[in-house]
């Protein structure tokens, strides 16, 4: 079941976000360096805390270091990100794995693989407020969800229902624009959202949401086994392009090591294209989404200390949760051979 609600009145800053054509590159290239690579190159989400690492890595010139003239793009939702990839629109984007292995499964033609996972823990969650009186996601039945449609969340809403045994055919699916999910939830006018944790409770509190209001139930915490954001790839461009695969991966890392250590650069990167964005908040929501990055994996064996038997494990849940007969095998799908070598990986 799914309503339909219509955007009404966004502020300045909702305005400036939510457009498409938001494009940023590279400011100037380095004197000796007029032969880049042009990438284009789009995220999960609009721009915000988590997102700065990305916008510091660029302003630093960590892509240029790899001959590569990135332009990046903000996105839409991780279910949007790899349609776009897939497309050709874009030549990497970075996202929830999860819709990419749900569409390599349901959809032979596509050929996305990832050859970096950036997030092994997953921010997948189901979000709501004390005053709802909802307090386990078995109780969502028959209450209106608040999400866009390519929201992740969302799309793997039915192995958190499948968990906890719920009937999702009993929700109430309200499609929003990604600015209007949590206002509808502060309003009273949705029961509920769907999102990365990250950006639900944190966008909660910039529209006045008491902290001590908000109930999150991470997907994970239901015993879903999911990674999250990964690098996406055409897995034809990786194979004709593997400098330009391993140079983003370790601007990229490059990026997520600064930020980490100077969470105020970063934060600086993301308010010199938006002034408006809350500082401190996003520096919250920045230092927040590192817990999902610096996994003990992680941080014991580096940025791609992950196994492929943990890749296939993701990959069935995803099989059993949507009944897709279909087999994938994580070798197919995960290839850290594009990885830089094991210097470059270390978190910090």
């Amino acid at each position: 079941m799914t309503d339909r609600a219509i955007p009404a009145g966004p502020t300045r800053r909702r305005l400036l976000l939510a457009g498409g054509g938001l494009a940023l590159s590279a400011p100037h290239v380095a004197k000796g360096q007029a032969a880049l690579t042009p990438v284009r190159f789009i995220l999960d989400w609009a721009f915000q805390g988590p997102q700065s690492c990305y916008l510091l890595a660029l302003d630093r010139g960590y892509f240029r270091d790899e001959g590569l003239n990135v332009t990046i793009d903000r996105g839409f939702g991780s279910g949007d990100t790899p349609t776009r990839v897939a497309a050709g629109s874009y030549d990497f984007g970075v996202g929830d794995v999860s819709p990419v292995i749900r569409m390599r499964l349901t959809n032979p033609g596509v050929d996305l693989i990832t050859p970096f996972v950036l997030q092994q823990g997953s921010p997948l969650a189901a979000m709501t407020l004390r005053r709802t009186g909802i307090s386990h996601p078995r109780e969502l039945a028959g209450k209106r969800i608040a999400a866009p449609e390519t929201d992740a969340g969302r799309q793997f809403f039915p192995a958190l229902a499948r968990a906890v045994g719920l009937d999702v055919s009993t929700i109430r699916w309200i499609t929003v624009t990604p600015q209007l999910r949590e206002p509808m939830l502060a309003r009273g006018e949705a029961d509920a959202i769907t999102g990365f944790e990250t950006s639900g409770v944190f966008s909660l509190r910039a529209v006045g949401v008491n902290p001590a209001e908000i109930v999150s139930w991470r997907y994970s915490a239901f015993g879903v086994v999911l990674l999250s954001t990964a690098l996406q790839v055409r897995r034809p461009y990786a194979e004709a392009n593997p400098r330009v695969v391993t140079g983003m991966i370790r601007a990229i890392i490059r990026g997520h090591q600064e930020a980490l250590r100077e969470p105020d650069q970063a934060i600086a990167a993301l308010t010199r294209r938006d002034p408006t964005a809350p500082a401190a908040l996003e520096r919250e929501r920045l230092l927040a989404n590192f817990e999902f990055i610096r996994t003990p994996e992680v941080a014991a064996g580096g940025f791609g200390a992950l196994t492929m038997e943990r890749v296939q494990q993701a990959i069935e849940t995803i099989r059993t949760t949507f009944d897709i007969a279909t087999p994938l095998a994580a070798s197919d799908f995960y290839f850290p051979q594009y990885l830089p070598p094991a210097e470059a990986l270390r978190l910090a």
